[in-house]
């Protein structure tokens, strides 16, 4: 288990959404000032998390884990956040996911013990610089993937050469045809275990993984998602069978933020002679979304009805703030965010609440006819009914469809209480 860690960066009025003040302040003095959303206190826009629904998401998520006896090894890449990392693992995660040596080095800085790098690393720099990471925390206990008996000996010959002291924990990934990363069938994954095996000391096979989600989109998805999942099991039974596999836990991974409960489920009946560890990997959980993430959660629920004994349920927890600057026609007002704020590649973000400052007392929830049908890099174009009182210098705030592609657009977010009054501040990595 981990400890919250101490940030003592400053934040100044670089960073938006910061007022301009002539001393910057530390995250704990940002929840010590008194903000408020509703009052005015921030330039527009701002991003918020909802500090209880947040705390609520990453213990349902936890409770889920336990119900079903896998561990969680939540996605960093989503908020590339130390405090969300914290509070990830002081709820009982297993390890932070990351995607690259960039992501691992954040960690390791951050005092993460336990780094899940679900990817490969190629190339000299690249290899050269895990290696690097490796020797400088041989405590560090750290997996990652190969698919290739190239890359294999690649990271082998680099960790002979690097003197690592313990072996590179990795896992085989099992993809499918038309898929990304990941061999193509189960053959040659057992080809790339047995290299793997020729390659101890400096590398030890601890099991096997792959990546669902991307069969989304193909017909009849959770057919073939429950396929590959068999497959990626009929995988572990060979490695098994010919002793591939190191003496240590040994682990079956996949599971993103849309089917981990089809994950948990086909990987709960392994018939094995040993104990193996099935982890997920979802990150998008912790913050949800107010459609694309909060649709796959509600089929999640239609499949797995006994989720709703877990109460209170996932819900969301991350928005974007903007201010009316100009209401052009009848039906349409302008508002100041744009691309370069708000996540737009899956859908466009949703108005779910307005606030009219010296008119309303809390902020009003906007109907399902408000939309926002065009974004540019800093405006929002948003259809409004016309029986819909508004005025420039009115508050709206906004769902959003992805939040990874939000959280990259933000160094700095703001928790919020039930009020909207700033309790928090978080700090992110993501560029």
């Amino acid at each position: 288990m981990t400890r919250n860690l101490k940030i003592t960066e400053k934040i100044n009025h670089e960073f938006k959404g910061f007022p301009f003040r002539e001393e910057p302040l530390s995250l704990k003095e940002i929840s010590q000032q008194g903000w408020s959303i509703l009052k005015g206190d921030l330039p527009m826009p701002v991003a918020t998390l909802k500090a209880k629904i947040l705390e609520n998401n990453s213990r349902w998520m936890q409770y889920f884990a336990k119900r079903y006896g896998i561990l969680l090894a939540p996605h960093g890449k989503t908020s590339m956040s130390p405090q969300l990392f914290h509070r990830q693992m002081n709820d009982g995660a297993w390890a932070i996911t990351v995607a690259n040596v960039h992501q691992l080095r954040l960690c390791r800085k951050w005092k993460i013990k336990r780094v899940f790098m679900a990817n490969q690393v190629a190339g000299i720099q690249n290899i050269r610089e895990l290696t690097n990471e490796l020797s400088l925390a041989p405590e560090l206990d750290f997996y990652l993937l190969v698919d290739s008996i190239e890359n294999a000996k690649q990271l082998a010959k680099a960790a002979k050469d690097k003197n690592l002291l313990n072996p590179i924990q990795v896992l085989v990934e099992l993809g499918f045809f038309g898929g990304r990363t990941g061999c193509r069938t189960i053959e040659s994954s057992l080809e790339v275990a047995r290299a793997i095996k020729s390659l101890e000391p400096q590398l030890i096979l601890c099991g096997v993984e792959g990546y669902e989600a991307l069969l989304r989109n193909r017909p009849n998805p959770e057919k073939k998602i429950r396929d590959f999942l068999f497959r990626i099991k009929k995988l572990l039974n060979k490695c098994f069978n010919e002793g591939l596999l190191n003496e240590k836990q040994v682990i079956i991974s996949a599971g993103g933020s849309d089917f981990f409960d089809l994950v948990v489920k086909e990987f709960s009946n392994i018939s094995t002679k040993r104990d193996v560890v099935c982890i997920i990997r979802s990150g998008c959980y912790l913050t949800h979304d107010s459609l694309n993430y909060k649709r796959f959660f509600e089929k999640i629920r239609e499949r797995s009805p006994e989720l709703e004994l877990i109460k209170p349920s996932l819900q969301p927890a991350l928005q974007i703030w903007g201010v009316i600057q100009s209401i052009p026609e009848s039906k349409l007002c302008i508002v100041n965010i744009g691309k370069r704020d708000i996540s737009y590649d899956l859908e466009m973000p949703v108005p779910e609440l307005i606030f009219r400052p010296g008119v309303d007392r809390i902020p009003q929830e906007l109907t399902k006819k408000c939309f926002v049908k065009d974004l540019n890099d800093q405006h929002a174009y948003v259809e409004m009914p016309e029986s819909q009182e508004l005025g420039v210098g009115d508050l709206i705030a906004f769902g959003i469809s992805h939040p990874c592609t939000t959280f990259d657009k933000w160094r700095l977010l703001y928790l919020v209480d039930d009020n909207f009054n700033v309790v928090g501040a978080i700090r992110t990595y993501l560029a």
